[in-house]
């Protein structure tokens, strides 16, 4: 990766992240073996799919949408109402990673991408198991 270059502009800006996080929800949404974190979400997605595209955006270095909107993220607290352990942190992963090949995120960038989400997705577990 280029370290003069933020993820964001890496991956493309705004229109790749709205599409990353389209397709990480279109996954979630419609196959069988994402249902374990399908459930801990409103059946209307369109509220998540806007957060993350908003969070994502400056989590990736580039505007710090969802902050100038809500605030600080305070991500661990806002997830702390659900239960996740592992299986659902892998379960997020996946899904997230099915959607970078998807759009076709690849080489150092998806695997750089892939180590980071782990690290936020990891934090976040509540559970030991």
């Amino acid at each position: 990766m280029n370290a003069r270059q933020a993820p964001y502009e890496l991956l493309g800006g705004d229109p790749k992240v709205r599409e990353l996080v389209t397709r990480f929800y279109d996954l979630m949404d419609a196959e069988p073996g994402f249902a374990g974190i399908r459930r801990l979400h409103k059946p209307d997605l369109s509220q998540a799919r806007e957060k993350l595209t908003l969070f994502l955006s400056g989590w990736l270095g580039g505007p710090q949408l969802y902050t100038e909107r809500f605030g600080h993220p305070m991500l661990r607290a806002r997830h702390l109402p659900f239960s996740i352990g592992v299986a659902e942190r892998d379960l997020w992963l996946a899904c997230m990673d099915r959607a970078m090949q998807e759009i076709a995120v690849e080489g150092e960038l998806r695997r750089s991408l892939r180590d980071a989400f782990f690290k936020t997705a990891d934090w976040m577990r509540n559970r030991d198991v």
